[in-house]
């Protein structure tokens, strides 16, 4: 086997003047690994931990550094099709750990659970972690049944809209700003000045609408009476024994319960559960998490970051 110095020595003395390597990491394609059970029948354990984002993080390319993260939506959906072309697949659990995120990824995961079920047609059981609000929650709807762990917090449905204003720091520098636009409301929301009350208006009228589909989503998937929903979705967060007597959850319960009721409703005594990983990733048991962690900065600058970082944003977010 060649090592890297003879190969090179070997290209120059070739007459090669210049080289060319791609160390560029590289995205394997999911495989399969059973994590306990037996038989032909599989349970698919899949999980949305974290900030839901339409967004991920870029590549990186330093020598030596782990394969990047392939972002949320994109490994949803991967990991959905997978299971959709294996007709083993009897049943689907997601597993939840979010307070949420953008409105775009929340509505969007929402939507390719609802669809993987309507085609797969096989159940799909949502189990949530230590958090599953407003976005979390809302993903968790697309699920035929909702588990609630003893300790989880949900709820939180509703929207939220954070800017900053730094018009006072700027005076205070003695900085200003010269913005040229084509309408009055052009530049509403800008950190570079105050909101106007009109404008306050117009966007509080979009967050009403965004908070609307989601009282929608509530009132449909569980079949609660819409004033009963709006009166849920003030915002709030529930625990698991407030959430399971509001009918927001089907019951509270632990992984075993999940599979439970999983191998109750496809029929059988006994079943293999199954994840999809990358090779480089420890998937042992059904705790572990589908793709690698956020180192601890990523998890705390990353949502602040989406929420203020880049101008006014439509979030389902719990954000104490």
């Amino acid at each position: 086997m060649w090592t890297l110095a003879p190969l090179l020595v070997l290209l120059l003395s070739a007459g090669c003047s210049l080289i060319s390597v791609d160390l560029t990491p590289r995205i394997k394609p999911l495989e399969e690994r059973t994590v306990e059970g037996s038989g032909r029948t599989k349970i698919l354990l899949t999980d949305i931990s974290g900030f839901l984002s339409e967004e991920g993080p870029s590549p990186t390319v330093i020598i030596g550094a782990p394969t990047p993260r392939v972002p949320l939506l994109v490994r949803f959906r991967e990991e959905l099709k997978k299971a959709g072309e294996d007709h083993d697949v009897k049943a689907l659990i997601v597993r939840i750990n979010s307070p949420g995120g953008t409105v775009t990824a929340s509505d969007i995961m929402f939507k390719e659970l609802e669809i993987f079920k309507r085609t797969a047609r096989i159940p799909v059981i949502a189990v949530m972690m230590d958090v599953a609000a407003s976005g979390g929650y809302y993903v968790a709807l697309g699920a035929d049944t909702i588990i609630a762990h003893p300790t989880t917090v949900t709820g939180s449905i509703g929207v939220i809209m954070v800017t900053m204003n730094a018009e006072g720091l700027m005076q205070k520098l003695g900085l200003a700003t010269a913005t040229i636009k084509s309408g009055e409301r052009k530049d509403m929301g800008s950190p570079l000045r105050t909101l106007t009350g009109d404008e306050r208006k117009i966007f509080q009228s979009v967050i009403d609408g965004l908070h609307g589909q989601f009282v929608a989503r509530l009132v449909q998937a569980r079949q609660i009476p819409l004033e009963t929903a709006k009166t849920i979705a003030d915002g709030r967060i529930y625990t698991a024994q407030q959430a399971l007597e509001l009918k927001l959850v089907d019951r509270i319960g632990y992984m075993d319960d999940a599979l439970q009721i999983a191998r109750r409703a496809i029929g059988v005594a006994d079943a293999r559960v199954v994840v999809y990983h990358r090779p480089t990733e420890y998937r042992a048991t059904y705790y572990a998490r589908s793709e690698a962690s956020a180192t601890g900065l990523d998890a705390t600058v990353a949502p602040l970051a989406s929420i203020v970082g880049t101008g006014p944003r439509f979030l389902y977010v719990w954000w104490p």
